[in-house]
This record gives structure tokens, C-alpha cells and sequence, in this order.
């Protein structure tokens, strides 16, 4: 018989109950964004939004997904079923990966390791792996071009993304996302945080337009233009499929505000409330991840806001943005913080 004290046995029972949380998180708050948006936006365009089903409208995130699972799975005939079928798993499973090394409290993180940033930046751009394996595998062009843009605008926004991080792991000294948290906890005269806002604002400035570049959201949502593109890459998706490729995308979107809280806007740090709760046991972890999440949703409703308010940007823009735009930015940002550390 196996001992539960066994370190391997208990580690992948942490491993499992980490998978499971992780899931479970996104899951609750994907159901939820898919209406909050509908929502946001149609109140930016003074519209209504979902008011059917349910009250406010708050039961359509159950009936789409209703129908989405019983909606027939249409396979066109050209297409190459392996790569095809695969597409949307790839996608889903690439998406849940980063998501296991942010945490949102402290100890609350499915796997705490060492090189959680430089694990985030090398697992997130596996999506675009997916996108094209969508885009060739469906035989369509539309489908071919979207998956082309992908490759193309992911190239070019994920150098300055990663440069962007540089300043960041340089003045803690760490690669660990709970390390960079735990740098950010103090505060000028207990009121003003210590965060990396303030440290590294044009870090951030480039970190989070390449954020919202990497997610494909407008204005960078050229890889699934509807009106030049009908959807992109995942043009021939249809039911369960395309299901897992509007989940993926969602994931995206709320890992990418989480990142933006961890490294920019102290985690689960707020100065005044934190230091009253360090002593509360477990109501500690109760109230930071309630910080956490307060935080990733004022970046998600200004993301929200963003897609409400601006238009597509042409697909020679959004390179050039990238090249010369955000990449000079980055690269300037490394010498100055190399700098003024080295001083």
C-alpha cells in the first residue's frame, strides 16, 4: 500500500487540486465575462445587451452555451481532419498553461515555480501554434490569411512583451511571480504603494498594449476581422469546436489582466487592508484574492472599454506599432533601469 505521506503521491495531489482550482476559476469567470461585456459594450453604445434570459439577461452565457454543445459539428470536406480536429484542443489546453503560475493570493498558485515569467512568456506564445494549425488545417483561405496575421502580429508584440518584463525581474531579482508580488507589498507612509506602475510606467505603457495585442483584441483584432476576414482562423468552426476557441479566447483575456495585476499593480496587495488581515488566517486569503480579483476586473472592464470605444487598426499599422513603436520603448526601458540599478 501506497503512503499518502509519500512527497510524490502528495505533490500530485496538490498538482490535481491545483489543475482543478485553475479551472474551475477561469470557467466562472469566463461564463460571467461573456455577459459582463455584452453588457459594457451595448451600455457604451447605449444599447441593452442580453435582457431575456433570466434577470438582467444573466442566464444567456447557460443558453449559448446550450446551444453551442448541441449545435450540429460541421467538418467541411477539403479540410485535414487531424490537424483540424486538433486545432481547438491545442488552443484550449495552450490557453489554461500560463494560467498555472500566476497566483492570486499569497500560496494560492497551482505551480510556484522558480521561472513562473519566463515560463508564462514561453507557454503563451504556444497559442499561436494552435491558431495555425486552425488556419491550415481548414482548407479555407480566409481562415489562411487569419492565421498568417496571427503569426505576424504575435512575432512582433511578443519580443517587446517579454523585453518588458526585464526592468521588472531585474530589480527583484526574481523570476518567481510570488517574489514579484512580495516586492510590491510596502508603501511610501503606509498610503502609497510601492508598485511597479510607478517604477516602470513605460514598462507598463508597452507591456499592456502588447497585452492586449497578444489577447487579438480590438484594435488588434486583425486575425478575425469579420469584415474583411468573415472570422479568421476560425471561419469553419462550428458547435463544440468553436466553442473551445471562444473559451480559449476568454482565458486569454482574463490571464492577461492577472499578468497585468501581478506585475504592475501590486497582486494581492493593498496597502492599508493588507497588513490589517496578515494576522486572520485563512480570512488573509479570502481578502487577497478578493484584491486580486478587484484588480484584474478594472483591467478587464478597461479593456472592455477600449474594444467599446476604438476602431480596427489597419494590418500595416498594428505591425508598425509593434516594430517601431513598442519595440524602441522596451529596448530604452532595459538600458535605463540597467542604469540606474548599476548607479
Amino acid at each position: 500500500m501506497v503512503s499518502v505521506e509519500n512527497p510524490l503521491i502528495m505533490n500530485i495531489i496538490r498538482g490535481l487540486i491545483g489543475v482543478v482550482a485553475v479551472i474551475l476559476f477561469l470557467s466562472l469567470n469566463v461564463l460571467f465575462l461573456t455577459w459582463l461585456e455584452r453588457k459594457v459594450i451595448a451600455r457604451i453604445h447605449v444599447r441593452y445587451g442580453p435582457n431575456r434570459a433570466g434577470p438582467y439577461g444573466l442566464l444567456q452565457p447557460i443558453a449559448d452555451m446550450i446551444k453551442l454543445l448541441t449545435k450540429e459539428d460541421i467538418v467541411p470536406e477539403k479540410a485535414d481532419k487531424l490537424v483540424y480536429n486538433l486545432a481547438p484542443m491545442a488552443a484550449f489546453l495552450f490557453a489554461l498553461m500560463p494560467a498555472a503560475a500566476v497566483g492570486i493570493g499569497s500560496g494560492l498558485i497551482a505551480a510556484d515555480i522558480g521561472v513562473g515569467v519566463l515560463y508564462i512568456a514561453a507557454v503563451s506564445s504556444l497559442s499561436t501554434l494552435a491558431i495555425l494549425m486552425a488556419a491550415w488545417g481548414s482548407n479555407n483561405k480566409y481562415s489562411l490569411l487569419g492565421g498568417m496575421r496571427t503569426a505576424a502580429q504575435s512575432l512582433s508584440y511578443e519580443i517587446p512583451l517579454v523585453l518588458s518584463m526585464i526592468g521588472i525581474v531585474a530589480i527583484v531579482g526574481s523570476l518567481s511571480t510570488q517574489d514579484i508580488v512580495a516586492a510590491q507589498s510596502q508603501a511610501w507612509f503606509g498610503i502609497i504603494p510601492k508598485w511597479f506602475i510607478f517604477y516602470q510606467p513605460l514598462a507598463f505603457i508597452v507591456f499592456f498594449a502588447a497585452v492586449v495585442a497578444e489577447m487579438g483584441r480590438i484594435p488588434f483584432d486583425l486575425p478575425e476581422s469579420e469584415s474583411e476576414l468573415v472570422a479568421g482562423f476560425h471561419t469553419e468552426y462550428s458547435g463544440m469546436k468553436f466553442a473551445m476557441f471562444m473559451f480559449a479566447e476568454y482565458i486569454h483575456f482574463v490571464v492577461g489582466s492577472a499578468l497585468v495585476v501581478t506585475l504592475f499593480l501590486g497582486g494581492w496587495h493593498l496597502p492599508i487592508i493588507s497588513p490589517l488581515v496578515e494576522n486572520l488566517g485563512w480570512i488573509k486569503y479570502i481578502v487577497q484574492a478578493g484584491i486580486f480579483v478587484a484588480k484584474m476586473y478594472v483591467i478587464i472592464f478597461t479593456l472592455m472599454w477600449v474594444r467599446g470605444t476604438l476602431t480596427r487598426t489597419k494590418v500595416d499599422h498594428v505591425l508598425s506599432f509593434g516594430w517601431k513603436g513598442l519595440l524602441p520603448l522596451a529596448l530604452a526601458n532595459v538600458v535605463i533601469t540597467g542604469v540606474v540599478l548599476s548607479i
